[in-house]
């Protein structure tokens, strides 16, 4: 229910997500990698609400692991930590909206959860410069985390005074907002890295395994850096169920946090630098090889092919219509007095959901036609946007003094269940549709670019929908009638007359209503172009490369 990072795009380029999800927290979890989307479809959107983690490993593991236990566990600890910086992003948005920021700044900050969704324009720069007797991957990955854990460092001496904390001053969101861009970019910078070391890393009997270490992994360091963050920042939390005598804070402050996290860093990737050396890369692909410059104008040339520009401004534009409820409903929630941190526990009962849902949806999209399973799910998840309207009007409804009573939370969990059904199906779908259509010659490459363009279809209508709240709600001046409340000077001018701003629309049910307006419009002008490039064939979507 608040805001998230995305998930994790492909890293060769490679949640999310998008921003935030409707019962999201923070940061969208990570996206699936390009690399990875052909063997494990469905690793939460961009969008996905709450945590959405990855689908689960394949089955029947490759034999031998226990000779490479070592690396096995090293890589899962790797992407553990790549998580860490995806859910303390994640975690900002719902502190900031529990200091009452405005959904313009919630807009500017959620350009924090972009990087994710952008590595495409880095990550042949970390495929191709290294040192060689360093290692092709640590020469990335090892000054990449020393500056995360000095960043972290740095950052817990800074963090309260940026949050407002004990100052009587409110958020500096800009200097939050460039604070936690550049973490979430050395957070995008790591993974191009471990991505790449985890092909090498382990033998080619294991190498299924990297896939299994990345779900896992990730989804982890997120559920630690935003869930149990969260629940262990929490002083209602902490002393409702883990102290016997109430105190005014919480166990951990986001200071700590960060500091604990930072020496981790560092002392982890002092150990890697030192310790770990790097397996020779055997048989690498064409692809990996070419010069920067041959692989930017391959994605060029890739994104001029008339199918698949089509499809990229169509996938771009299909996510309009869920931005509302995405992007907003879960910061609603926590100003309708939803505490954070049991939004964020809501999260636990949903993993199995999440788990099997993928693999339910799987057998629908194989087939040759993936996107009639996108098409058929839109309407449903474009009504449960109204849904969510609704029961952000119902929230202080229901509320008591005791907080929300137990049937409330049993329909915001119905709801969210409801809602992950629609958005897997979506996601799975245009995953099939991507690992279909994409050139086998130079599949890391095309992968990555249109898983890409996915996640930023996600995340640009979520950054407009929080935008645009705050222009859409309509205030008015109770007791200065000679004030009013459209702008932030005239709010303060009617407090000091005595009077109070009350708000008489919220903008965000007129954003629901013409989200869900669009999306509907979306489906049945352009939904039946989606579904037609189906039709095309593979001609269509071959690259044809100079050599």
């Amino acid at each position: 229910m608040s805001p998230t990072v995305s998930h994790k795009d492909n890293s060769r380029q490679r949640r999310p997500g998008g921003y935030h999800g409707a019962l999201e927290l923070g940061a969208a979890p990570p996206a699936l990698d390009g690399d990875d989307a052909a063997v494990r479809l469905g690793h939460g959107d961009t969008e996905a609400l709450l945590l959405g983690p990855p689908l689960p490993p394949p089955l029947g593991p490759p034999r031998g692991c226990r000779g490479e236990l070592g690396n096995v566990l090293l890589l899962l600890f790797l992407y553990v930590l790549q998580g860490i910086p995806l859910g303390l992003a994640g975690s900002v948005p719902l502190i900031l909206q529990s200091k009452s920021v405005s959904y313009t700044d919630q807009a500017f900050f959620s350009f924090v959860f972009w990087p994710f969704s952008l590595k495409l324009l880095w990550a042949p720069l970390v495929d191709a410069v290294y040192f060689r007797r360093f290692g092709r991957r640590k020469s990335w990955l090892v000054p990449t985390q020393y500056f995360l854990g000095l960043f972290m460092l740095g950052l817990s001496t800074q963090v309260d005074s940026l949050l407002g904390d004990g100052e009587g001053r409110g958020p500096d969101v800009l200097a939050l907002t460039a604070t936690f861009f550049l973490f979430e970019f050395l957070a995008a910078t790591q993974d191009i890295a471990v991505d790449g070391w985890a092909l090498t890393m382990l033998s080619r009997e294991n190498v299924g395994y990297a896939s299994t270490c990345n779900s896992v992994g990730q989804t982890a360091g997120y559920f630690l850096g935003n869930v149990l963050f969260l629940a262990l920042e929490s002083p209602s939390f902490c002393n409702k169920y883990l102290r016997f005598e109430p105190q005014p804070r919480g166990i951990v402050t986001l200071s700590d946090f960060l500091f604990f996290w930072g020496a981790i860093f560092l002392i982890t990737t002092t150990l890697v630098a030192l310790l770990k050396k790097e397996n020779k890369e055997v048989m690498p692909s064409k692809e990996e090889t070419e010069g920067i410059t041959d692989t930017y104008k391959l994605l060029f040339s890739i994104v001029r092919m008339p199918a698949v520009f089509t499809f990229c401004v169509l996938i771009l534009t299909a996510k309009v219509g869920f931005s509302a409820a995405d992007a907003v409903t879960g910061l609603k929630l926590v100003e309708e007095g939803v505490p954070k941190e049991h939004l964020a526990l809501l999260a636990v009962p949903m993993v199995p959901l999440q788990i099997i849902l993928p693999l339910i949806i799987s057998r629908y999209t194989a087939g040759p036609k993936p996107l009639n399973t996108f098409y058929k799910a839109m309407p449903f998840r474009l009504l449960l946007g109204l849904e969510f309207a609704f029961l952000v009007w119902w929230t202080p409804k229901v509320k008591n003094e005791g907080g929300f009573p137990t049937y409330y939370y049993i329909v915001v969990l119905l709801s969210y269940a409801l809602h992950q059904i629609t958005l897997y199906s979506m996601y799975v779908a245009i995953m099939a549709f991507n690992a279909k259509v994409s050139d086998p010659l130079i599949g890391g490459t095309y992968m990555t670019l249109l898983n890409t363009v996915s996640n930023l279809g996600g995340n640009w209508p979520a950054t407009v929908a929080l935008w645009l709240v705050d222009p859409l709600t309509m205030k008015e001046c109770v007791g200065a009638q000679e004030q009013n409340c459209r702008t932030a000077i005239g709010a303060e001018l009617c407090v000091k007359e005595g009077g109070s701003c009350v708000t008489t629309l919220d903008g965000y049910y007129v954003e629901s209503v013409i989200c869900v307006v669009l999306g509907f419009g979306w489906w049945f002008l352009l939904g039946p172009k989606l579904k037609k490039l189906q039709d095309e064939g593979p001609s269509s979507w071959k690259c044809k490369r100079n050599n």
